[in-house]
């Protein structure tokens, strides 16, 4: 979990990652590799970002299926994958054909999800991606999401603001602040401590153990 305020650098970081920034120093290595294709490293990564960025004169299948078509997967294949994702995350088979008007905020989000996953990267990039959902539905996607995680078992960069969602699905969390990484701690350790800034941000929020 990259954790932090506004403008602390988080989304910054992750465009680091799939290199839609290039670093001033430095460098980033994915799998151990800097530099590269960067074709084929975006490739390799999911990317699911809180306005979810869906093509809105595609429909979900084919929103789903975008990456596989890149890579000229043949069509059953796809049309296979796009319905084993849908189960996955929750989706019913008979929204295939809507395009993303007609569904609601979470079918998006869950179907952002989806297409992030169509081509099985060993990563995901998730930026914010619950945080334009109202509280009900924010829950019961995080709670899928860590279902999914322990099933994928995908490495996977978050982004958040908020301490409760990095505790509540994080196995380590990277707390930032003015563009500079200043702790990376389990949540167990995040919230026994003693340094300045977890600290702080622990009693921004009210937080008073584990969950």
């Amino acid at each position: 979990m990259l954790l932090g305020r506004s403008g602390s650098g988080k989304t910054t970081t992750l465009k680091l990652v799939n290199r839609l920034l290039a670093p001033s120093g430095g460098e980033v290595r994915v799998n151990g590799v800097a530099g590269g294709d960067v074709i084929r490293l975006r490739r390799g990564i999911g990317y699911v970002i809180q306005d979810v960025g869906l093509f809105p004169h595609y429909t979900v299948e084919r929103n789903i299926g975008l990456v596989p078509a890149i890579e000229r997967w043949e069509a059953r294949r796809i049309s296979e994958r796009v319905r084993e994702l849908m189960g996955i995350v929750g989706l019913e088979a008979e929204i295939t054909s809507r395009y993303p008007r007609e569904l609601s905020g979470g079918q998006r989000q869950r179907v952002g999800v989806a297409r992030a996953l169509a081509a099985d990267p060993p990563i995901l990039l998730m930026d914010e991606p619950f945080g334009a959902l109202d509280p009900l539905t924010r829950d019961e996607l995080q709670g899928e999401f860590l279902a999914l995680q322990r099933r994928l078992n995908k490495t996977v960069v978050f982004v958040t603001h908020d301490l409760r969602e990095a505790l509540r699905l994080g196995s380590v969390i990277a707390l930032m602040e003015a563009g500079k990484l200043v702790t990376v701690l389990t949540p167990e350790e995040f919230l026994r401590s003693d340094d300045r800034w977890a600290s702080a941000y622990v009693r921004a929020f009210g937080v008073g153990g584990a969950s």
